[in-house]
């Protein structure tokens, strides 16, 4: 799948005039009733299914640009994520920076507008970081805040996707039959953002896809269709995944096909289905994994 993750070319020169100024505007789009889609890349999105699912909607629209981006230099750590040298067609030399970006998507024919926020995570000043993005998604009226997110779990690809859902009214978790948790440790800025908006008045909910800790080095469409599907149900819009659908299902029949040639590994996975929902340590070696790992990178 094509990244259409945010990014963004800026001169030394450049950011040192913008200073303090951490948001840059393009635009300020006129929108009707928005709801906002928001995914990170990072520790937030195991198997890419979170910032999949939104890159979905977005390659669905020709030349879509961020209306507005949050700059990098207060927020990441560029030793740690370093920026990108590209070099043009003419041979000029371009610093590719990381960013964070909203996009405004009208859907004339549908009740309400949708705003998509795409980035990665940031390393530094979270609580500033929230409430700039919180900042921008005000500015544009929206209310209402999906937020995506996907971890590595003991689930077997052949059931479906289990997607666990949190919520700042309750009823909506149960309404639309989310799976709960009672997770507690580390959290990501998803779950700082999730809490941010909350205490905002903001509208707030997080849906998590659990993904296959077998599957983990590789893109997941299955998992980034059951997250798009419960986020446009929620958020009472349209999006037509017949795409992402067929690439979930080619993805299905190689899995399928790379666990029938291990006998380890096809009774390993019929052991996870039986004890699906149960907090079961996982047993699988490392040749294993590289083994199924290695078969899909080879049909690629």
């Amino acid at each position: 799948m094509q990244s259409s993750s945010p990014t963004a070319a800026y001169s030394a020169v450049q950011l040192l005039w913008i200073e303090m100024d951490v948001v840059e505007w393009e635009e300020r789009p006129e929108l009707r009733n928005p709801v906002a889609l928001v995914a990170f890349e990072g520790w937030n999105d195991a198997a890419d299914a979170a910032s999949g699912a939104v890159e979905f909607i977005l390659d669905q629209f020709e030349d879509i640009e961020p209306f507005a981006v949050i700059l990098p230099e207060e927020f990441f750590n560029f030793q740690t994520r370093r920026p990108d040298v590209e070099i043009s067609d003419g041979g000029a030399r371009d610093i590719t920076w990381p960013v964070v970006g909203f996009y405004a998507i009208p859907l004339p024919e549908q009740s309400r507008d949708l705003v998509i926020v795409l980035g990665e995570e940031p390393h530094n000043r979270w609580l500033t970081f929230v409430g700039q993005v919180i900042e921008v998604l005000n500015s544009v009226g929206v209310e209402e805040v999906i937020t995506l997110g996907a971890f590595i779990g003991q689930v077997a690809h052949t059931l479906p996707v289990p997607v666990i859902g949190v919520a700042s009214d309750p009823a909506v978790v149960e309404r639309h039959q989310l799976l709960t948790s009672d997770y507690e440790g580390p959290t990501g800025i998803t779950g700082v953002l999730n809490l941010s908006c909350t205490e905002a008045g903001l509208e707030t909910v997080s849906l998590w896809a659990a993904t296959p800790h077998y599957l983990a080095a590789n893109e997941n469409p299955k998992a980034m269709l059951a997250l798009l599907t419960k986020a446009t149900i929620i958020a009472g819009i349209t999006v037509d995944a017949t795409e992402l659908a067929v690439e979930a299902g080619e993805f299905d029949s190689r899995v399928n096909q790379a666990v029938d040639t291990s006998d380890d590994l096809s009774t390993y996975v019929h052991r996870l289905e039986e004890t699906s929902g149960d907090s079961v340590h996982p047993a699988v070696t490392d040749q294993l994994l590289d083994e199924i790992e290695q078969f899909l990178k080879e049909g690629d």
